[in-house]
């Protein structure tokens, strides 16, 4: 069995929901993904010890904060991005792109201003902003309690999934992987030498690709062009990448040519968006056989959310625990954007679990995750999870997150950001590179 050594510190990530133990659950099993493959790899009897701080998790998991881009703090919510009060009780808006924002304030009538957007909103009642904002395409939830989203359909569909779900697509050949050492990866890089194509944007799945780079993978973000993206964020998620810009409809032979190396494919759309291009997991699966398709939505692909778009502070809003961090007087939130952080290392290690599968008993795989799936997890108390840890667990003070920053130059200038809470004995303790600009890289592999 492998040892797992945990570091606990009572004052990292509190809050009302035991949302430390979910993230000290979601990082071990990463960790653990990544040094057993490590040890397949490296032809190892022994699968090195991981070690698991509250301390790097709580850093990590707030790492969007933490970053400082020459001393700049970086823009996390845009003014139309808040709670705000309707006739019946509350709404979430979300509006930090600007399509977003426009379709917001098209179906308001106002300009843009927080005090119009206030006053129309008192107007109305939650659902029905929640439905009218989003059949514009664009993102508003209303305040539910836990009571109301378990009686929901979305819920009910939702609670039927596992916390991840995986499977074959084929029966293509085993793909032996290639030692470690046999690619050059000092020190030990589960991921060395493995291709991922990152079709993901936000932050779990830019979380779960990030992890992948840590681990050697080498991972090409791309990026519609006429697509907005928030560049602080680009950047926080951005380490050891590289990012490019590729219209899917005109250039498909590009993307092809990426395909046809790629070891890994994970996309972070609503369920569905990619497909006419040609890349639902099936698809991928009969050109690119032997792949790894990771799938990353808000919602999950099924039940009649499924084409909703979302993210992690309207999940919470949605599935009750805006309601049970909050008070009578005001919805509240969680210590971090949990379900995105969250559910982006589970991904990562389903992903790396996947690879070892399949060098193995071959197969092309598929793996689909949710950030409403990874709410009920945190509400329904993480069960399973490693809340508890070992009983000769470390216990140690948290004195903030200053023992787990490092600075680096970059092409963006000077960074401030948070380090992996992904660490086994021998792994790797930094990415091989900083963040990019977003675009700036060649459409082709290193």
């Amino acid at each position: 069995m492998t040892d797992i050594k945990f570091v606990k510190r009572e004052g990292a990530l509190e809050g009302r929901l035991p949302v430390r133990k979910l993230a000290r659950a979601c990082v071990a099993q990463c960790a653990l993904a990544a040094a057993e493959l490590g040890a397949l790899r490296a032809g190892l009897a022994e699968v090195p010890t991981v070690r698991v701080d509250d301390g790097a998790v709580a850093t990590a998991f707030l790492s969007e904060r933490h970053l400082l881009i020459n001393g700049r703090a970086p823009v996390t919510f845009a003014p139309l991005s808040r709670f705000w009060r309707t006739t019946d009780g509350w709404v979430r808006t979300h509006a930090n792109y600007p399509h977003h924002r426009t379709r917001l304030l098209d179906v308001l009538g106002v300009p843009d201003d927080v005090a119009a957007v206030e006053a129309a909103l008192a107007e109305r009642s939650a659902l029905d902003v929640e439905e009218a904002v989003y059949a514009a395409g664009g993102l508003a939830v209303a305040l539910r309690s836990p009571e109301e989203w378990a009686a929901h359909a979305q819920a009910t569909e939702v609670a039927k999934r596992p916390l991840v779900e995986h499977g074959r697509l084929d029966a293509a050949h085993v793909r032996a992987l290639p030692r470690v050492d046999q690619v050059g990866a000092s020190p030990l890089a589960p991921a060395a030498g493995l291709r991922v194509l990152d079709l993901t944007r936000v932050l779990a799945g830019p979380v779960a690709t990030r992890t992948l780079a840590l681990l050697g993978a080498d991972v090409l973000r791309l990026d519609a062009p006429q697509l907005p993206e928030l560049p602080d964020q680009h950047a926080d998620t951005g380490f050891g990448k590289r990012s490019t810009t590729l219209d899917l409809a005109a250039d498909r032979q590009t993307f092809e040519e990426l395909l046809a190396a790629a070891d890994v494919v994970v996309t972070g759309y609503r369920p569905g968006a990619l497909d006419r291009f040609g890349l639902s997991p099936e698809a991928l699966a009969e050109r690119r056989p032997g792949v790894v398709v990771g799938q990353l939505s808000a919602w999950g692909g099924y039940g009649p959310w499924r084409g909703r778009r979302g993210f992690d502070s309207l999940v919470q809003v949605a599935t009750g625990i805006a309601a049970l961090e909050g008070s009578p007087e005001r919805p509240g939130a969680l210590p971090a954007q949990a379900l995105d952080h969250g559910t982006g290392y589970l991904l990562a290690a389903a992903v790396l679990r996947a690879l070892a599968e399949q060098s193995r008993e071959g197969g092309s795989r598929f793996l689909r995750l949710a950030l409403a799936r990874t709410a009920q997890w945190l509400t329904d108390g993480v069960p399973g999870g490693s809340g508890t840890a070992a009983d000769d667990a470390e216990n140690a003070p948290y004195g903030g997150p200053e023992p787990w920053l490092s600075e680096a130059d970059s092409a963006l200038g000077r960074l401030r950001y948070a380090l992996s809470p992904v660490s086994f004995e021998g792994g790797p303790a930094d990415w091989a590179g900083p963040p990019v600009p977003c675009g700036t890289s060649a459409a082709r592999w290193a």
